[in-house]
């Protein structure tokens, strides 16, 4: 394509995929997009791990990471101990998690059996999160991004000595101003569709309202449309508004690589796009996920307020992880419970792929649709 973006990383087609599966970040590379590996999650010595096989897997393709170190974080400069953490946590809030859970079938007798280190959220911060950097750099990466609020003053200065452009994800024109004069070289616009934190403007108005307010910056920042998008002639919608690509998350994770669990993934094969909901019951900030017995829970009149982030992970994530398990074996009530981060877009993920066929249907469908608007003009 004749595109900025397939100029400077040196690929096919500006498709850029986020997934926490370093297949699915290997199999988009490969098929002429980029990859970015979610590594939040990650130790340095695991994500060590993970870039090692996507270097091997990718030879020289590029591909990126992406971390999230939100500029509002709960305890943001750290230092609490163990039993500080523990505490940040409300007795009530156990309980309505227990409840819930007992209330469909499942044990809780060892759900708080693992006990939380005084390392717990720092990931989440930049003393953290530029562990993380220390072993990306050491990788050939093509770009890394911040999923949520300005990238620090330290991840961009790094990045930019070694020549690697710096991307975050944009859900309001202010944050998009806010990055640019931080130096930010790739927006991730992010509409409310999206999986995943997000806001509550539609990427339809979001992207042509931060476009606008980028004109003073001229080329220097670039934008990627993002938020439900999961086919071709959307993200040819998108660059028909002046994108100059598109970032994609939830049409990765029905695909035969991807990570999300079997009964998860038969759920968004059968959802509309009104099956997900915005709720801050996961994280502490408002992700969109799909909806499901959980994502009621939080929303119902009796619900205790879900605590800041890091802090509500500390109920959401061995929850999960015992529902998630017990799902896989099938488990009624762990299935009924399951959910998972994802777009409006759901609905128009209909039949499993593999990531292969996922990136041809997009590069097809693309095409198709710049046919049907380039006919629209007069001869």
């Amino acid at each position: 394509m004749k595109n900025k973006l397939c100029e400077q990383f040196g690929i096919d087609f500006p498709l850029f995929a986020f997934s926490h599966c370093r297949d699915v970040v290997a199999e988009v590379t490969n098929a002429g997009g980029v990859g970015v590996l979610g590594a939040v999650g990650h130790t340095p010595e695991s994500l060590e791990i993970e870039l090692s096989w996507i270097d091997e897997k990718v030879k020289g393709r590029p591909y990126g990471i992406d971390l999230l170190i939100p500029n509002k974080l709960e305890a943001k400069e750290g230092g609490l101990t163990a039993a500080d953490i523990e505490a940040r946590v409300p007795p009530e809030h156990r309980r309505y998690v227990e409840d819930l859970l007992a209330e469909h079938g499942i044990d809780t007798s060892d759900l708080w059996a693992d006990k939380v280190g005084a390392d717990y959220g720092d990931n989440l911060r930049e003393a953290g999160a530029s562990k993380l950097l220390d072993v990306a750099f050491d990788h050939p990466i093509a770009l890394v991004v911040n999923a949520l609020g300005v990238p620090p003053a330290s991840m961009i200065e790094r990045a930019r000595a070694r020549g690697i452009p710096v991307g975050a994800l944009t859900g309001a024109r202010e944050h998009a101003l806010r990055h640019a004069e931080a130096g930010v070289d790739i927006l991730i616009v992010s509409g409310t569709e999206a999986g995943g934190h997000c806001g509550e403007v539609s990427t339809m108005v979001l992207v042509p309202e931060v476009l606008r307010a980028l004109e003073p910056w001229g080329d220097r920042v670039k934008v990627l449309a993002a938020g439900g998008i999961v086919t071709g002639r959307q993200m040819a919608a998108c660059m028909a508004m002046g994108a100059a690509g598109v970032w994609t998350g939830s049409v990765w994770l029905t695909t035969a690589e991807a990570e999300t669990i079997p009964t998860v993934k038969e759920k968004m094969l059968a959802a509309t796009s009104r099956d997900t909901v915005r709720s801050r019951g996961r994280t502490g900030k408002y992700t969109r996920q799909l909806r499901s017995a959980w994502t009621d829970a939080w929303h119902a009149p009796d619900a205790p307020s879900p605590l800041h982030m890091p802090f509500q992970g500390l109920l959401s994530r061995p929850a999960m992880a015992k529902i998630d398990k017990l799902a896989e074996g099938g488990h009624a009530g762990a299935k009924q419970l399951a959910t998972y981060y994802v777009g409006q877009g759901v609905g128009l993920m209909e039949t499993p792929q593999t990531t292969r066929q996922v990136v041809a249907s997009f590069m097809e469908d693309y095409a198709e649709a710049v046919e049907r608007l380039t006919a629209t003009l007069a001869e």
